[in-house]
C-alpha cells in the first residue's frame, strides 16, 4: 500500500495504521459474506467493467461532496478505490453569485461546476436523480413531499444495484441545523444500503430490468463534530460520536498528493473554488502551509461487513414534531441510536410585547414620536464575525404590523439590480420571519420577507419573500407589504421600515402565541457572499427554525371575525433540470451504460 508523506516528514505510525484500516474497508468485496451471495457477484460481473465504483457518495445538491474531496482523492491515489457521486437535485433552488440564471438553467450550470470540481480528484461519474431543489428548509418530511420519497428511493436503489459500490457515504441524517435535503438524502442513502440487498425490495428491478440484489459492505455518514481536531495525529486515535455512540474514522487532509505535488487539502480547495455560483470562489486560494493547522474529514460508521453497527439507545421524551418524526424513522430502519440526544437543549426564547399605537407610523425609515413605544430588541451575532450591529422595534396599528430595523455598518455589499430582487441573503438585507400562531414545524406555513435597503437601479429599497408560504417579489406575493429605507451618506449603515398587513400572513394570528424572528444579513464585499448574520433569536438555523423564534404578544389585538383560520397551502417550486437535457449526463450514459432518468423512469442515451 502506498502511503503519502505529510509534508513534514513521514506520517505517524497511528496515521499509517488508520490509512491501512480504511484501505481494507474500501476494497472489501460486497459479496464476501453478506446476503446476496452469488447475486452480488453476478451483478458485478455484468457491469463492473463500465460503471462499477468502489465508493458511492449520496448528496442532495451539487457541492455537497465538496468538503470530502480530499478524502475521495486519497482513496483513489493511495488505495485505488474509485468514487462516484449521486446528486438527487441540481441545486436549482440555490443562490447564484455570478449571474442571473435560476431554476433549471442554474441547475445545469451547477452540474458543470460539480463535474469540474470532482474531476480534479479523479471522480469520473456523477448521477443525477432529477428531483427538484427548492429553498432552504430544515424539514426532511417537507422535502420528501416535494421529491416523492418512494420514487427517489427506487431510483437510488436501482443505481446501487447497477454500479455495485462496496462503500456508501451519506450526509448527516440528523435534523438539527441541517438542510432538509441533506437529511433526506442521507436517510434515502441508508435505506438504499439496506433495500438494494433485499430481493423483496423493488422486485420489478430484478424481475423486469434484470438487476440483481447488491449489498454494499460499508456505510459511512459525514460527521462534522470533530472539526477542531487539527494535524495528522487525530485520525489515528479511536473515537466515538458522543451522541450516537457509533465509531468514527478520520482522513487527514494534509497528506501530500504525489500526483498533484501538494497537499490534498490544497487540491480540495482548488476544486471547491470551482463552485462559483455558490460563492465558493471567495474562499482563500491557499490553505495553511502549517500541517498542524489542517483538519480531517470525519465519518460515523453506520454499517460494517454489510450489517448495521449497533450502539446503546438513549431515548428522549418531549420531542418536537420534527425530532419525533426522525426518531420514529430511525427506529423503523433499525438504527434507533441515531436519535440519541437528537433534539438539542434549546435556549429560552426571547419574548416581547408589541404595543398598539393609535396613529400609524409614517413609513419613512425613521422613528417618529410615539411610533415605536415598545422595547428596543437587540440583534446578536448568529453567524460570522461582528462586522455590524443592529437593533429593532415593533409596533401595531389596527391590523398592520410595523417593524423598524437600524443597522450600523462600515461597508456596502453588492447592490442587486431591480430585476434581481431575490435571495436577499447574498448582500446587506433585513429579514422578518413570522409564525402567526407559533406552532409551525417548518417555514412553509410562515411569512418571511427579505428587505434590500438599496438596489443598483431606480427602484430604491425592495422586498421579496423567500423560503416561506409563497415566495417571490412582495408586489406579486404580498402586495400589501410596503418598505422604506434610509441609507447614510457617507455610508455608515442604514435603516429599514416595513409595514406588514396581518391579512398577508398564511394564517390568522394568535395574539398570545405569535412568534417571530428579525435577522440582518451583512456583506462587506461585491461578490454576493455574506460575512455576518445577526438575529433577535440567534440559535441554530435562526432563519429556518420556527422552534427558536421568539414570542411576541400582540397587545389588545383580535383578528377580524371574517378572517380564515385555516392555513394557506404553501407554494413551492417543483421544476427540476433534466438529465435528458444535459450533454454531459448523456455522454456519461453512453460511456457507462447507465441510462439517465426522467419522470417516467430511465431514458437511454442516443
Amino acid at each position: 500500500m502506498a502511503v503519502a508523506g505529510s509534508g513534514v516528514g513521514k506520517l505517524s505510525r497511528r496515521t499509517v495504521l488508520a490509512s491501512a484500516l480504511t484501505a481494507a474497508w474500501l476494497v472489501a468485496d460486497g459479496s464476501s459474506d453478506s446476503f446476496g451471495g452469488d447475486g452480488n457477484r453476478s451483478a458485478a460481473g455484468v457491469i463492473r467493467g463500465r460503471a462499477h465504483t468502489d465508493v458511492l457518495f449520496v448528496g442532495a445538491h451539487p457541492d455537497d461532496e465538496s468538503f470530502n474531496l480530499a478524502t475521495f482523492g486519497q482513496w483513489l491515489e493511495f488505495h485505488g478505490s474509485s468514487t462516484s457521486v449521486v446528486t438527487i437535485t441540481r441545486g436549482e433552488g440555490g443562490g447564484n453569485a455570478v449571474g442571473r440564471e435560476e431554476g433549471p438553467e442554474l441547475g445545469l450550470i451547477r452540474e458543470t461546476e460539480e463535474r469540474g470540481a470532482t474531476g480534479m480528484v479523479g471522480i469520473e461519474n456523477i448521477y443525477y436523480l432529477d428531483k427538484p431543489d427548492f429553498w432552504y428548509t430544515l424539514s426532511a418530511p417537507l422535502t420528501a413531499r416535494i421529491w416523492g420519497e418512494q420514487d427517489t428511493l427506487a431510483r437510488l436503489v436501482r443505481l446501487v444495484r447497477q454500479i455495485t459500490p462496496h462503500t456508501i457515504v451519506v450526509m448527516d441524517p440528523r435534523p438539527f441545523n441541517q438542510h432538509g435535503g441533506h437529511q433526506l438524502s442521507a436517510r434515502l442513502g441508508i435505506e438504499a444500503f439496506r433495500s438494494a440487498a433485499d430481493p423483496l425490495a423493488f422486485p420489478e428491478q430484478i424481475a423486469v430490468e434484470g438487476l440483481a440484489p447488491w449489498r454494499a459492505s460499508r456505510l459511512l455518514a459525514q460527521n462534522y463534530g470533530f472539526g477542531s481536531l487539527l494535524g495528522p495525529n487525530p485520525p489515528g486515535q479511536q473515537r466515538a460520536d458522543p451522541d450516537t455512540g457509533l465509531p468514527v474514522i478520520g482522513v487527514w487532509s494534509g497528506t501530500r498528493s504525489h500526483e498533484h505535488g501538494t497537499t490534498w487539502a490544497q487540491v480540495e480547495r482548488n476544486a471547491a473554488r470551482l463552485y462559483r455560483t455558490q460563492g465558493f470562489a471567495a474562499m482563500p486560494p491557499r490553505v495553511p502551509s502549517d500541517p498542524q493547522l489542517l483538519d480531517s474529514d470525519w465519518f460515523s460508521v453506520l454499517a460494517d461487513d454489510g450489517r448495521f453497527v449497533e450502539a446503546a439507545v438513549r431515548g428522549q421524551t418531549g420531542l418536537e414534531p420534527l425530532y419525533a418524526e426522525f426518531s420514529a424513522w430511525a427506529d423503523r430502519v433499525g438504527l434507533p441510536w441515531l436519535a440519541n440526544r437528537v433534539q438539542p437543549d434549546y435556549p429560552a426564547k426571547p419574548t416581547t410585547t408589541i404595543p398598539a399605537v393609535t396613529v400609524a407610523p409614517t413609513l419613512n425609515g425613521a422613528e417618529g414620536p410615539g411610533e415605536y413605544p415598545g422595547p428596543e430588541l437587540p440583534l446578536a451575532v448568529w453567524q460570522g464575525d461582528a462586522r455590524c450591529t443592529a437593533t429593532a422595534k415593533v409596533s401595531r396599528h389596527a391590523d398592520e404590523l410595523y417593524v423598524l430595523v437600524v443597522v450600523a455598518d462600515e461597508r456596502k455589499g453588492a447592490a442587486l439590480a431591480c430585476d434581481d430582487v431575490k435571495r436577499h441573503w447574498r448582500t446587506d438585507s433585513v429579514e422578518i420571519a413570522i409564525d402567526p400562531r407559533g406552532d409551525s414545524d417548518d417555514t412553509s406555513t410562515t411569512l418571511k420577507v427579505g428587505v434590500l435597503p438599496y438596489t443598483s437601479g431606480p427602484c430604491g429599497p425592495a422586498a421579496e419573500r423567500d423560503a416561506d408560504n409563497h415566495q417571490g417579489p412582495v408586489r406579486e406575493t404580498a402586495p400589501g407589504i410596503e418598505v422604506a429605507a434610509v441609507v447614510t451618506e457617507p455610508y455608515r449603515g442604514y435603516a429599514v421600515e416595513v409595514k406588514i398587513p396581518l391579512r398577508e400572513l398564511p394564517e390568522s394570528v394568535d395574539p398570545a402565541a405569535f412568534a417571530m424572528n428579525i435577522l440582518v444579513y451583512n456583506s462587506d464585499t461585491d461578490d454576493k457572499t455574506g460575512q455576518t448574520r445577526l438575529a433577535w433569536s440567534p440559535f441554530g438555523s435562526a432563519q429556518a427554525d420556527p422552534y427558536v423564534w421568539g414570542t411576541a404578544t400582540l397587545t389588545d389585538y383580535r383578528p377580524p371575525a371574517n378572517r380564515a383560520t385555516t392555513r394557506t397551502p404553501p407554494v413551492i417550486p417543483d421544476t427540476a433540470a433534466r438529465s435528458a437535457d444535459s450533454p454531459a449526463a448523456l455522454a456519461q450514459a453512453r460511456r457507462t451504460g447507465i441510462p439517465v432518468t426522467r419522470e417516467s423512469g430511465a431514458v437511454a442515451a442516443r
